[in-house]
């Protein structure tokens, strides 16, 4: 079977504190908070795979549960029994911003790929994150680059990609700009967020993100810009739609998560750049407007 989406990344546990109910536990990750918005907008495909490793403990076996109650392909969740899902733990202040506790350092994700041949279950889009680069160790991320870069080559798959730059899970900057930089190569669809890239190729300022992602051919580009509406270099100034800012903002967890995820759908739907750019910013603008990385079902139809 072809899937429409194969997201690949870390799942984690996610603990997070509420003032009614104490602590729940639910689940999170980048890839995966884009693989189930993906496949919420796509329910009638039911073509939306995750590929990652987990653990035999109770969280995981939790966690293949929530997995397929959300339309997940499950069959690519690797089970490891030497090690456990990561967890991490959320707080966020008054104005929606968010921070983290981790315990993720044995993950079973950062197991992925252990085997000396890379394989990857065919797809039309194939997605990942600078997350999932990071978490990996350098050969094994090496083998992986190398795969991508076969597929894409094959024309098997479009490969999408957001770089999603955390620092801490880097060795240092340099490492994480030389990958990165040949993940841009790599990928046919790009979705950074333009904080992100910033931060990441020390620039000063958007327009200098902008530039750099309009001097190559994309089959499709989005750069998340917050509640300013995202920029496509595939497009004219004049032909972005206009961008209504979120009504309310209580959580930016899973903001450009949910974006991709959107974006995504409507991309392999057909849809145009400036609807997938709408849709992206639409799911975004409800994610932000309540807590956590995924919305309960009945938030995202209202």
């Amino acid at each position: 079977m072809t899937s429409d989406l194969l997201a690949i990344g870390e799942a984690m546990a996610e603990i997070r504190r509420s003032p009614e109910a104490g602590f729940a536990i639910s689940y999170a990750g980048d890839t995966l908070n884009t693989a189930i918005y993906c496949a919420r907008c796509l329910p009638e495909s039911k073509s939306t795979a995750y590929l990652t490793r987990i653990g035999t403990d109770p969280l995981s076996k939790s966690f293949i549960e929530t997995a397929e109650k959300e339309g997940l392909v499950s069959d690519f969740i690797e089970t490891d029994p030497d090690h456990n899902i990561g967890i991490y733990a959320v707080s966020t202040d008054a104005t929606g911003e968010r921070s983290f506790s981790y315990w993720r350092n044995d993950s079973a994700a950062r197991q992925l790929f252990s085997a000396k041949q890379i394989e990857l279950p065919k797809a039309r889009i194939v997605y990942l994150s600078g997350i999932t680069l990071a978490i990996l160790p350098q050969l094994v991320r090496e083998k992986l680059l190398s795969k991508l870069k076969l597929i894409k080559s094959e024309g098997e798959s479009l490969i999408a990609f957001d770089s999603n730059y955390r620092p801490a899970l880097w060795e240092n900057i340099e490492t994480a700009q030389s990958v990165m930089s040949s993940m841009w190569e790599i990928a046919d669809i790009a979705l950074p967020s333009v904080d992100d890239e910033m931060a990441l190729f020390v620039e000063s300022d958007e327009d200098s993100v902008i530039s750099r992602f309009a001097s190559k051919s994309w089959t499709a580009c989005a750069i998340k810009r917050g509640s300013n509406g995202p920029v496509s270099p595939t497009l004219a100034a004049s032909e972005h739609p206009e961008f209504e800012p979120a009504k309310i903002v209580t959580d930016t967890t899973g903001a450009g998560d949910s974006f991709n995820g959107a974006y995504l759908a409507a991309f392999l739907r057909g849809h145009s750049e400036e609807q997938c750019l709408m849709s992206g910013h639409e799911m975004a603008a409800k994610v932000v407007g309540v807590r956590g990385a995924i919305m309960a079902k009945n938030a995202q139809a209202q």
